[in-house]
């Protein structure tokens, strides 16, 4: 989860993640080029004493700042479609999660284990243990098994709600009449935090998401409890 003057992105727990760090690094760094290329253009522009009193067009010029452009934003479309389409890539599934917003809280089901479901609501502040988040933890997380390939189902009962965890690179719109898919895949033990990441009501950032990552012996037993 994010913490306090943190201002990059999460460390990622899934392969997509790490593919969108890639990217948002490839793409802050063509942006710093540019920048640093502009600003050294501009500064030499204003102090220096060159007068070409000749000059009357430079078609030679307008090619290259017309090409160049074009070129480097090939650089960009190429990896972003890329990830565009490993992003909507369904592999074959272990588990399938169905999720349901609701106002204020999500419904899980665990369809291939014997129809287990159940809601997670927020705790509230002042129910809060002291080792807890505010807003952000549940009273009942969801358990799923790392190293597995994980397709979830996101609906939603009423307005439409938007199911985001950042670690793990997913964030899927929860549309009434609508079942939407993705698929991650989990690398590393842990919890994992999200919230509701959709304007869909006054108190639509109260909806928080927890995923608690486990190895698949440990998921099994608690799949064996429920």
């Amino acid at each position: 989860m994010s913490t306090w003057a943190n201002l990059g992105l999460q460390d990622s727990a899934s392969p997509l993640m790490e593919q969108l760090i890639f990217f948002h690094d490839h793409a802050l760094l063509i942006l710093v080029m540019i920048t640093v290329l502009v600003g050294y253009l501009m500064f030499m522009l204003f102090f220096n004493n060159y007068v070409n009193r000749f000059l009357l067009h430079g078609q030679m010029i307008e090619m290259i700042w017309t090409i160049l452009p074009a070129i480097i934003l090939l650089f960009i479309a190429f990896p972003s479609l890329r990830l565009l389409y490993l992003l909507d890539e369904i592999n074959e599934p272990s588990i399938t999660l169905k999720s349901i917003g609701h106002q204020w809280y999500w419904s899980y089901e665990y369809s291939d284990f014997n129809d287990i479901e159940f809601d997670s609501y927020m705790i509230p502040t002042n129910e809060l243990s002291t080792d807890g988040f505010r807003l952000l933890d549940v009273d009942n997380r969801i358990v799923l098994p790392m190293n597995s390939q994980i397709r979830i189902l996101v609906t939603a009962a009423d307005v439409i709600h938007s199911w985001t965890i950042p670690a793990l690179g997913v964030k899927v719109d929860g549309t009434p009449g609508r079942l939407n898919q993705t698929n991650f895949f989990i690398n590393r033990p842990g919890l994992f935090y999200g919230q509701c990441s959709e304007i869909c009501g006054a108190n639509h950032s109260f909806m928080p998401i927890v995923i608690e990552s486990v190895p698949i012996n440990y998921f099994i037993k608690w799949i064996t409890n429920n």
